[in-house]
């Protein structure tokens, strides 16, 4: 059944401004409540963020302003430890998900933004100890292009309060990431097309439209994926990978 934003997603006020340690934790506890709301609410069409949050496997942080470099430094070190967690390895649905206290108010191309500025950020720091994940391309006009941090590529999901996409719309700016190796595992175990056509029929019944930017690895470039926008035919991100450089610097473990 097809449900509105009122409905649908979780109710906050705006302007939070958080200085001490406890104020600071009380923060985190109210955005993880509202995650965990709003993904299972009954109309949330992923059912990979349901399993995720049914079976406890995911990290959530919150950080303070999207695109900046204390985000990306502070993202850098715990994703970094998510990528080297006993989670990461074990789970099937293992997601960390990065919330932003600011900015609030942001358009679909402002926000589309600052994602890219904060995966180039992040990308900065990486790519000085590790080499992009070879399994998946670096260049985000391929086909096979996927974000890779700490030698391990990883699906970038991008929400925010502006998104067009009801099942994109949360009260602050979020990236979810997640690895790509579980979607192959999915599809290796056969479970992966079934999944994947019952997340878009849900998608359809919450929006009432199919998200004209999804489309199977390979097929077009999953950067196109990223913010929720219905990007144009011939968008390209703002983000450029570094070229491949020989060791110097980089984890000699880090595939």
């Amino acid at each position: 059944m097809k449900t509105d934003h009122d409905s649908f997603a979780p109710t906050v006020s705006r302007g939070d401004s958080v200085a001490t340690p406890d104020e600071n934790a009380a923060f985190t506890a109210r955005v993880r409540k509202e995650f965990e709301a709003f993904v299972s609410h009954p109309s949330f069409p992923c059912l990979g963020a349901k399993a995720a949050f049914n079976a406890g496997s995911y990290v959530l942080s919150v950080f303070g302003e999207l695109g900046s470099a204390p985000s990306a430094n502070e993202l850098s070190a715990a994703l970094t430890d998510f990528v080297h967690s006993d989670l990461f390895r074990g789970s099937e649905y293992a997601t960390f998900v990065a919330v932003f206290r600011r900015p609030l108010t942001l358009s679909e191309v402002g926000f589309e933004r600052l994602l890219w500025l904060q995966l180039q950020r992040l990308h900065a720091l990486d790519e000085k100890r590790f080499a992009w994940d070879a399994s998946v391309a670096s260049d985000p006009a391929d086909p096979r292009f996927s974000f890779s941090f700490a030698g391990r590529a990883l699906y970038v999901v991008g929400m925010h309060q502006g998104s067009s996409r009801l099942a994109r719309r949360f009260p602050w700016p979020a990236l979810i990431f997640n690895p790509h190796a579980q979607f192959e595992k999915l599809r290796d175990g056969g479970k992966w097309t079934r999944m994947q056509q019952t997340i878009r029929s849900r998608d359809v019944a919450l929006q009432g439209t199919a998200n004209p930017m999804l489309s199977d690895f390979g097929e077009a470039s999953e950067a196109r994926q990223y913010s929720g926008r219905a990007v144009e035919k011939d968008w390209q991100p703002p983000f450029v990978a570094a070229p491949p450089a020989k060791g110097a610097g980089r984890c000699p473990f880090g595939h």
